[in-house]
């Protein structure tokens, strides 16, 4: 394994776990970036900001964001994820990536594809039609002063058994 693969592979595993609130104060994960090549620095770059992107949707989910919004943070952070596979992809070799990263990347990038199109189909897709309110469910025919009639036999007459009058 050459200097290169093992400090990628210790930046990738360590950087994330120190990057708390301890990580700061760490000498070690400060060393380790400063030792890294600048083709793993990048790389570390890009994978925050797309940790960044992945965030702000699960933050806007919290919230119960609209489907345009949705739409729009997936487009970005689709966008974001495929600068990392590209990045990934065109610098293996002298980078030192190993190949297995550079398949999750691909298949994550290829369910967020995916997710994105729902989701922005969604988006597009017109809005339902409200729900009927309860003056719609109780729209029945409303009684006027001509037709009621007072006394026994009358309209609301229920002690003779016809609520409606006699039949």
């Amino acid at each position: 394994m050459n200097l290169r693969r093992a400090s990628f592979i210790a930046a990738v595993v360590y950087l994330p776990i120190a990057a708390g609130p301890a990580g700061a104060q760490s000498p070690p994960a400060a060393q380790s970036l400063q030792q890294a090549p600048p083709c793993v620095k990048e790389f570390i770059r890009l994978r925050d900001d797309t940790a960044k992107k992945a965030d702000a949707i699960r933050v806007a989910s919290d919230h119960k964001a609209s489907a345009k919004d949705a739409c729009h943070l997936f487009t970005v952070f689709s966008t974001a994820e495929a600068k990392l596979l590209k990045y990934a992809t065109e610098n293996s070799t002298w980078c030192g990536i190993p190949a297995q990263i550079v398949d999750q990347i691909k298949k994550g990038h290829d369910k967020t594809k995916t997710m994105r199109f729902n989701v922005c189909k969604a988006a597009e897709a017109p809005p339902p039609p409200p729900a009927p309110t309860l003056s719609d469910a109780l729209g029945g025919p409303i009684p006027d002063a001509s037709n009621i009639k007072t006394g026994r036999g009358g309209t609301f007459d229920t002690l003779t058994g016809a609520p409606l009058g006699s039949r």
